[in-house]
């Protein structure tokens, strides 16, 4: 990370290793390249100094989002540091997320439009149809929000107990679906939750094609597993592609 760029950072994140910086920053930058987010959405990262904080940009569209944006939180979404720019509305639900899993590093929230329509129709979960989308095995949980908030809310999760709700709906898993919302993916690290987000999309585009021919043959709970593990060891592989073509180094 640069002088400058170290300079700019709020007091409260200026602690954190560079290297997370600069991951969270291509976070947002890939996550609106791969077509996940788009204005909307938001990834964070466990602080790797303080594990009982979170960094997460200020409220701004992800692909705009530069070092200078992040700010810290804690669990309950308070930002540190004298920090007084806008959160995200829904910054709630990561503190909930890296509150409940103290495995969870990475979080990413997002609106794919391929994912929407399973949080939708009960009847047809969501699950691993390729190796690719192993991590989500034979099915991803559903959070309904009127079960929290009854039927008008707002959708969002902008409190502390809707938050606790929706990491609860998550449990062990690593990604759950918010009805008529979108979805939030966990992982052991940023860079894993941006791929478990990249393909969770990539995933529910692929089961709805499969869906229009017949029955899909699912992927197996062990195959699932063994794909994820694979997967897992050739994450940077992904993840240097995808930086490349946000910082326009492909030729």
């Amino acid at each position: 990370m640069s002088d400058v760029m170290t300079k700019d950072l709020a007091p409260a994140v200026a602690d954190a290793a560079p290297e997370l910086i600069e991951d969270l920053v291509m976070a947002n930058r890939i996550l609106f390249q791969q077509g996940v987010v788009d204005g909307f959405g938001h990834v964070s990262a466990r602080h790797d100094k303080h594990p009982d904080r979170f960094l997460i940009s200020r409220s701004m569209a992800p692909a705009l989002v530069n070092a200078s944006d992040i700010m810290a939180f804690d669990f309950d979404g308070n930002p540190l540091g004298g920090d007084t720019r806008n959160g995200y509305l829904e910054r709630f639900l990561h503190g909930a997320i890296f509150r409940a899993r103290p495995d969870v590093n990475g979080v990413v929230h997002s609106h794919s439009p391929a994912v929407i329509p399973f949080g939708l129709v009960k009847e047809v979960p969501l699950r691993a149809v390729s190796h690719m989308g192993g991590f989500l095995k034979t099915g991803v949980p559903i959070y309904e929000i009127r079960d929290s908030a009854g039927d008008a809310s707002d959708m969002l999760i902008r409190n502390t107990n809707l938050a606790r709700d929706l990491a609860k709906a998550l449990g062990n898993e690593v990604a759950v679906l918010m009805r008529g919302h979108g979805s939030t993916v966990a992982g052991t690290s940023v860079k894993q939750a941006v791929f478990r987000a990249v393909y969770t999309e990539f995933t529910a585009r692929l089961q709805s094609e499969a869906l229009r021919l017949g029955t899909p043959n699912y992927l197996t709970e062990a195959e699932g597993i063994n794909a994820a593990k694979t997967n897992d060891a050739n994450i940077g592989r992904a993840w240097e592609l995808w930086r490349m073509a946000v910082t326009g180094q492909l030729r």
